[in-house]
């Protein structure tokens, strides 16, 4: 984008929730020059002040400036992308091995409840470290926040899991952003991003429930709250 004389790389953030009607929305656009903390804090409050409220659950991949904003501005569990988590792991192990590490963290994601996803977690972890302990330490701390879907109703993890919507989203806007190349100014992204986001949100509202209407009581249920959104950014 040009910028006072210049061209400057910006960052488009985009978040997505599930409604209480179970189905999805684009909450909000934002766009800077950098993704740290104060950044990320701006944005969430936007959407806390244009009414955002009752968040259960913030799907994301692990951006240390995005948690550090999600922890001060919603009183929410944080979900780390899965697939983000994946990869991360996979850096750390050669490629002759990667189908085999895979294949063992796959398992844990295959329980049939959090507690035995935890043990399988460890118990996997544990196997990796005389090999691969870069990897294993990974999923030492990781533990946690990668399997926190696991605490909501069982009907909602293969949606919650990752930021798989967003990034089908991310995908089509790139594609049509690429062909502008450089945007002359702040407006002319907006408008072609704000686009594409408002033919989503529209298509969502057409489609099926993103998630069964009488599940999204659950959450709400166990956690004293009327309004439970699940917010993917």
């Amino acid at each position: 984008m040009r910028k006072g004389g210049r061209v400057v790389s910006v960052a488009a953030i985009v978040a997505c929730a599930v409604n209480q009607d179970g189905r999805r929305e684009i909450l909000g656009l934002g766009i800077g020059e950098s993704e740290a903390k104060e950044f990320w804090i701006e944005f969430l409050r936007g959407l806390r002040q244009r009414g955002l409220s009752g968040v259960k659950l913030v799907i994301s991949d692990a951006h240390e400036g995005l948690k550090a904003a999600i922890a001060q501005v919603f009183s929410a569990t944080w979900q780390r992308c899965r697939l983000h988590f994946m990869r991360n792991v996979l850096v750390c192990v050669p490629k002759s091995h990667q189908g085999l590490v895979s294949t063992l963290i796959r398992q844990v994601f295959q329980q049939p409840d959090a507690s035995r996803a935890h043990q399988a977690w460890r118990q996997v972890a544990d196997e990796l470290r005389p090999k691969f302990a870069k990897a294993a330490a990974i999923m030492d701390g990781a533990e946690y926040d990668v399997l926190a879907h696991l605490d909501f109703p069982e009907a909602h993890w293969v949606k919650i899991h990752s930021t798989n919507t967003l990034e089908r989203l991310n995908k089509e806007i790139k594609r049509r952003s690429n062909v502008a190349g450089i945007f002359p100014n702040e407006a002319s992204l907006r408008r072609l991003i704000g686009a594409v986001l408002m033919e989503q949100n529209e298509e969502w509202q057409r489609q099926n429930r993103y998630m069964p209407q009488h599940s999204m009581a659950e959450p709400a249920e166990a956690l004293t709250d009327s309004t439970p959104p699940l917010l993917g950014i």
